[in-house]
């Protein structure tokens, strides 16, 4: 009997082995295994400086401070890691240029909510900043680092200002 069971495995896996093999692949027309993504040069790859900061629920950035060298582009991705919609817990990064009054700034933002809290008479003020984003959403932006210095940045929603803020060090 066990001669039996051993023959009849032994036949059954011949046959799995004879019907894998011996078929040629058919692709599908225009269809390549070769990969087609672009591939970014390292020379443009290393003048762009990346940049992730998070924002919670709990009205924090995870960074309090952040440092880029000068002359390069930057690529700063937000992140909301929270739940709470973006009506109530929305957050955005501004960059503010030297001299600038984060609280008079952030006064001004308080009252813009027609363009998402970023004060239309004060865009001389900013270097750049993120659209307005909600719980679970991420946006991105790229812009050249300003000249070697300290720079303010804050999230414009109202009242966020005091709690979500730090120190943009180019070096």
């Amino acid at each position: 009997m066990k001669i039996v069971k051993f023959v009849s495995c032994l036949v059954f896996s011949c046959f799995v082995l004879i019907g894998c093999g011996g078929k040629e692949e058919k692709k599908k027309e225009g269809f390549t295994y070769e990969k087609t993504e672009e591939v970014k040069s390292v020379k443009e790859e290393s003048n762009v400086e990346t940049v992730v900061l998070v924002g919670t629920d709990l009205m924090k950035f995870d960074k309090a401070e952040i440092r880029v060298p000068a002359g390069k582009k930057i690529k700063l991705t937000l992140r909301h890691t929270g739940k709470m919609d973006i009506n109530v817990m929305g957050h955005n990064f501004v960059l503010l240029k030297q001299g600038v009054d984060m609280a008079a700034f952030a006064g001004k933002a308080a009252t813009s909510k027609d363009n998402n809290y970023i004060p239309k008479d004060a865009e001389q003020d900013i270097i750049a900043h993120t659209d307005l984003i909600g719980g679970g959403q991420t946006t991105s932006i790229e812009f050249d680092a300003p000249p070697a210095g300290t720079y303010d940045f804050l999230c414009s929603f109202p009242a966020h200002y005091m709690m979500m803020k730090g120190k943009f060090i180019v070096e």
